[in-house]
């Protein structure tokens, strides 16, 4: 083997490994990238919108992840395993337990070494999920959310400030001041 080739792993020993890996890793088509921690702003924005989403999705049959359940797309023969932030799925049988392929919408909160691959080649992935509806990218530098719907095909929507906006594959309405309470921007 020359320095050019690498070695990938494959799906269930990449599956096997995180189950006792004290690190989560991103999967991309048999290579594997160890994921940063995130700062305080991230985390709360995060908090915030798991509260906010976990209140609305009471009772509805949807269930809302965060950053610990891996989205599985497979598509072309290939396998990518990642992180979101947050996920919502609604469909019963989406029912593996360490990882969702059906999410109804996924939320990134973007960061500095993150945001380039979140927008591009992460982006492409969701979209060939054919139950993902939206996909949501919010700044934690600045209130500042892009809002991606597949029946708008996929042209972004983006929301400053104090503005009012709508997560539409859940009816849910929300506010600015809602998503970044407590975050120090």
């Amino acid at each position: 083997m020359n320095a050019a080739e690498k070695l990938k792993i494959s799906v269930v020993d990449y599956l096997e490994g995180e189950l006792i890996s004290e690190i989560k890793h991103e999967y991309v088509n048999g290579e594997v990238f160890a994921m940063a921690g995130v700062s305080e702003q991230h985390n709360t924005i995060t908090v915030n919108l798991t509260a906010l989403l976990r209140q609305h999705l009471r009772g509805t049959g949807c269930k809302v992840f965060v950053a610990d359940m891996k989205t599985r797309i497979q598509f072309n023969k290939e396998n990518y395993f990642y992180y979101p932030d947050l996920q919502v799925c609604c469909q019963g049988n989406d029912n593996q337990r360490y990882y969702k392929e059906a999410p109804k919408l996924v939320i990134e909160v973007l960061s500095s070494s993150t945001e380039r691959y979140d927008r591009s080649e992460k982006f492409d992935h969701y979209r060939q999920l054919s139950s993902l509806e939206e996909y949501i990218l919010i700044a934690q530098d600045k209130q500042q959310i892009e809002i991606y719907r597949r029946n708008h095909h996929w042209q972004p929507y983006t929301y400053r400030d104090n503005e009012d906006f709508q997560f539409q594959s859940l009816d849910l309405s929300l506010t600015m001041a809602s998503v970044y309470e407590d975050v120090e921007l």
